[in-house]
């Protein structure tokens, strides 16, 4: 039967490629097993899986660079070693940065799309094969693995749900088990196994009946199906076409104004840019009319709105500082404006240019000292110190708190401030607090609230305590619930409390925003008060939608020698859209009369 013989077929194929790839395999297989034992035991192993995706890559990448260049099998092996080296290394330099690390985390991501695009282009450097043949068979090859892979575990988290309902208890984590198989270990290796090996010096000892069978594989792989011909041809290019006159209608009607101060145009450029080279590298060898036309004309129009869109970015680093993010949007606008020059000057066989330039770029942006977050870090440091020493606030490496400076400065020292600390670089400056912590040390520090700056705009966080978490009511003489809602107009009284034989009342004040809570003895005299902005300051700085925290950060204490007012916050979240604020906060308030 014909469908018998095409999955013998593919399953044969994954042998084939594990024989190809066998550095690869393992460390797929460390990658799947890591993951496994992840799973079971909720711990974090992210370091490891990011190393060994780096050396399945790289593997793989050296693997078809002895294919194309080499014969013996000493090189090859000796390929392998550098791989393990390399890995190794790489795994070593991941356990000396922080958990979590964004910069990490980026980093590798860098590395992962590099060595990818190496994988495409190596095999076909200086080959009758051009670079636009070997991207259309990963291209095809990445979809048709994902399609088989998204199969596969759908029909088998169908069967563990016929098995729960119908049979036996499943555990939850079955699912996860499945997918890490299926995406860990099996996706990646179906993908090679659908590359072919592309003409090299192995060809020079080879049958000539060998080489025809290979022949006839790169060309099954290399072919452009009519129906993906169709999509890029007569729908995507057209949507393009639409889209550029938009965009460039937007751009003359806002040239003197608008266009150079709205950075959220950067991520809708740098996704077109994205677009029209990838079309650019599909459509290279369609004979079509809407093909041709896109070659022709569409890598000179991406030159000049890349060149607009790099000058824009240039001008907002002024107010902003370099961050990693902008770092990237500039460096891939000059990618962007030079592939669109090798576009319209070098003809399409030569588009492995393009995949050099992406590998050379990576590599800039990730080695120091030209690298995203050296070049980021030092801005804004930089920015940050400047700020202080011209409003008098840095002396001898010494912060002094300054609560009447200016708005912008004000804006420029919190926007600093923040970044610094989100990516992790606060430790490493000597004239900030030691241990200095955003959402605890800000308003110290400077002498102001972060979260109070203008322009804090379009952002929403939440926080919450687990419901598990006890809370410690020793010492304290009542306990009681409140709410707080910034839409609210009035003052309301949360409370009555009797101890000792007297009476005092717990009270929420409206204070401009925000709330204070107020406790009044019984000849109605304030005894202490405590402003919420204390509370929403802290968690301002959190970057997540969502988020639990522990009871140390969750607790707010304040006291004086005739009482002692503590704060738990249940829930809280901030919504910041357009200079307006809302707050919320739903806690506990434990007090102890003296």
């Amino acid at each position: 039967m014909k469908w018998v013989k095409n999955l013998l077929d593919k399953l044969k194929g994954l042998t084939k490629a594990s024989g190809r790839y066998p550095l690869t395999v393992v460390f797929l297989l460390a990658a799947a097993i890591i993951a496994a034992v992840a799973i079971h035991a909720e711990k974090d192993y992210t370091k490891q899986l990011m190393a060994c995706a780096v050396g399945a890559l790289l593997s793989a990448s050296l693997e078809v660079a002895w294919e194309r260049f080499f014969t013996k099998w000493t090189t090859r092996f000796i390929l392998m070693g550098f791989s393990v080296t390399l890995t190794l290394g790489y795994y070593l330099i991941l356990l000396s940065a922080p958990d979590y690390s964004t910069e990490s985390s980026i980093r590798t991501s860098v590395i992962l799309f590099a060595l990818f695009i190496a994988f495409i282009w190596v095999p076909v450097i200086r080959s009758r094969i051009s670079f636009n043949e070997s991207f259309m068979t990963a291209f095809k090859s990445f979809f048709h693995s994902l399609l088989y892979s998204a199969v596969i575990y759908g029909g088998s988290s169908l069967i563990i749900v016929a098995i729960d309902t119908l049979i036996v208890d499943v555990a939850s984590k079955a699912y996860a088990h499945i997918a890490n198989i299926v995406f860990v270990l099996f996706a990646p290796l179906f993908f090679l196994s659908l590359i072919p090996v592309y003409p090299g010096k192995q060809n020079e000892e080879m049958e000539s009946n060998e080489i025809n069978e290979r022949e006839e594989r790169i060309n099954k792989a290399t072919f452009c199906p009519k129906f993906l011909e169709v999509l890029i041809s007569y729908i995507v290019i057209p949507l393009i076409s639409v889209f550029t006159i938009i965009l460039l209608l937007y751009i003359v009607k806002n040239i003197r104004g608008e266009f150079w101060t709205n950075n959220l145009l950067e991520p809708m450029l740098v996704s077109y840019a994205v677009t029209v080279i990838l079309v650019y590298i599909l459509a290279s060898r369609l004979e079509n009319k809407f093909a041709v036309f896109f070659r022709r004309v569409f890598p000179k129009v991406l030159v000049p709105i890349v060149l607009f869109q790099i000058a824009s970015s240039v001008l907002s680093l002024g107010n902003t500082g370099i961050t990693h993010n902008r770092y990237f949007v500039i460096i891939f606008g000059v990618f962007a404006a030079a592939s669109g020059i090798v576009m319209s000057l070098v003809p399409v066989k030569k588009n492995g240019i393009i995949a050099a330039m992406v590998i050379a770029f990576s590599i800039v942006s990730i080695i120091p000292p030209v690298d995203a977050f050296t070049v980021s870090r030092a801005s804004q440091e930089k920015r940050l110190k400047s700020v202080l020493m011209q409003n008098d606030m840095l002396n001898n490496n010494t912060i002094t708190p300054n609560a009447s400076i200016s708005d912008e400065d004000k804006r420029k020292i919190a926007s600093s401030t923040e970044y610094l600390s989100r990516m992790e670089y606060t430790d490493s400056i000597e004239w900030l607090p030691k241990d200095f912590v955003i959402y605890e040390d800000f308003y110290t520090t400077f002498g102001f609230n972060e979260y109070d700056v203008p322009e804090k705009t379009n952002r929403y966080i939440n926080v919450y305590l687990n419901t598990a978490s006890p809370i410690d009511i020793a010492g304290y003489d009542v306990m009681t619930h409140a709410y707080f809602n910034s839409d609210e107009t009035t003052d309301s009284k949360i409370c009555d409390i009797e101890t000792a034989g007297k009476h005092y009342v717990l009270n929420k004040v409206k204070v401009k925003d925000n709330y204070d809570i107020t406790l009044m003895d019984d000849k109605n005299q304030e005894m202490i008060r405590y402003p919420l902005d204390e509370i929403f300051s802290r968690f301002a700085n959190y970057t997540q939608e969502k988020a639990q925290i522990s009871n140390e950060e969750a607790t707010f204490t304040t006291e004086n020698e005739e009482v002692k007012l503590t704060l738990v916050v249940q829930d809280a979240n901030m919504n910041v859209t357009f200079n307006q604020t809302y707050n919320y906060a739903d806690l506990y308030i434990l007090v102890q009369i003296k």
